[in-house]
């Protein structure tokens, strides 16, 4: 099945490079562009497009203001692609709450067009897989309000996590329950550099564990969350007793960097038996393998189910290599990542 995309963005040489670009892949068709909301409002009710990659700093009406309306009113899958710079993080998680499926950062001098361009694509495919539900406005959820679990005694487990479409509000879903004396937790979200350092700093404001982008030797100890930084791979190291992060660049991992791959395999080979691996919604296969290694050095692993993911990729993959001791929705997990935690099967 084609794809039909539409491409928003006020600068005519991005959308000319954006059309080009994913005009070479057959599975994508580029059905029309505008220069801003007002224009895409009137062509995408006529034209109909599958997935919208929409920019989000664009005159006369912002690209979030406009994707909230969209949200609203006609639903439909949107990838946002972004300026790779700290507001442009923040502005990219404000656009994931707003109901975007998933977000790219722009052509620049960190990434070329080839790049992002191949990326892209996959994530206009995965998205348009993505039901979209009407959106309403509701004020944001107080931290406050959110029931945690508890953890009877104090665990040097060490819990890896992957994700990548739709990760961003089920990460949240998993670490706001988290008591305080939650278990070392190491994250790998597919998300570029900048975002990472947003989504990190979000989070900590509504979670009972401390939770920051990590750092290269940041133990890994109870209460703790460390996430990947983005366009740098995450890795779990051991000294004697002490667990510790290592934060490095090097090559693409399963297409992406940072990897889940990278990251499980790591968690396999120093934490072994002693640790809890989770995958959740995403595209492609990323994490399957290391999830795979993980079971198979002892850990007790987890898969988010079909139901609740936002593209059954991820966990799909690792669920047929037979990596998943359980799959289950997405509001049981972090039960179980307690569980597991405590010794319990």
């Amino acid at each position: 099945m084609t794809v039909r995309a539409m491409v928003v963005d006020d600068s005519a040489l991005v959308r000319s490079i954006l059309v080009q670009e994913l005009s070479r892949d057959s599975e994508i068709e580029v059905v029309g562009t505008a220069p801003d909301p007002y224009v895409a409002r009137d062509k995408i009710v006529k034209l109909k497009p599958d997935v919208v990659v929409l920019d989000i700093e664009m005159p006369r009406m912002d690209g979030i203001s406009f994707l909230r309306k969209l949200m609203r009113y006609y639903p439909l899958p949107v990838v946002i692609v972004s300026s790779l710079t700290p507001k442009g993080g923040e502005l990219a998680l404000e656009a994931l709450e707003a109901g975007a499926v998933d977000v790219m950062c722009k052509p620049g001098a960190a990434y070329s067009v080839g790049d992002i361009t191949v990326e892209l694509a996959d994530k206009i495919k995965a998205a348009a897989k993505v039901q979209v539900a009407k959106k309403e406005t509701a004020p944001p959820r107080q931290a406050g309000a959110v029931k945690r679990l508890s953890l009877t005694r104090t665990t040097n487990k060490v819990v890896a996590i992957g994700a990548s479409t739709g990760g961003t509000q089920a990460l949240q879903s998993v670490l706001t329950a988290m008591p305080g004396n939650a278990p070392g937790i190491l994250i790998v979200q597919h998300m570029p550099e900048h975002f990472t350092r947003a989504f990190a700093d979000r989070l900590n404001d509504l979670c009972a564990v401390e939770v920051r982008e990590a750092k290269n030797e940041d133990r890994v100890v109870p209460g703790t969350v460390l996430i990947a930084p983005g366009n740098y791979h995450l890795l779990l190291r051991r000294s004697g007793a002490v667990y510790y992060a290592q934060v490095k660049g090097g090559p693409l991992v399963s297409r992406h960097r940072p990897s889940v791959n990278v990251l499980f395999k790591s968690v396999a080979r120093y934490a072994g038996r002693n640790a809890v691996g989770v995958i959740l919604t995403g595209m492609g296969g990323d994490g399957a393998e290391g999830l795979k290694e993980m079971k198979e050095h002892g850990a007790r692993t987890i898969a988010q189910d079909e139901a609740s993911s936002v593209v059954f990729g991820m966990p799909k993959v690792a669920i047929e290599l037979g990596a998943a001791d359980h799959v289950m929705p997405l509001r049981r997990i972090p039960e179980k990542i307690i569980e597991l935690s405590n010794g319990s099967t």
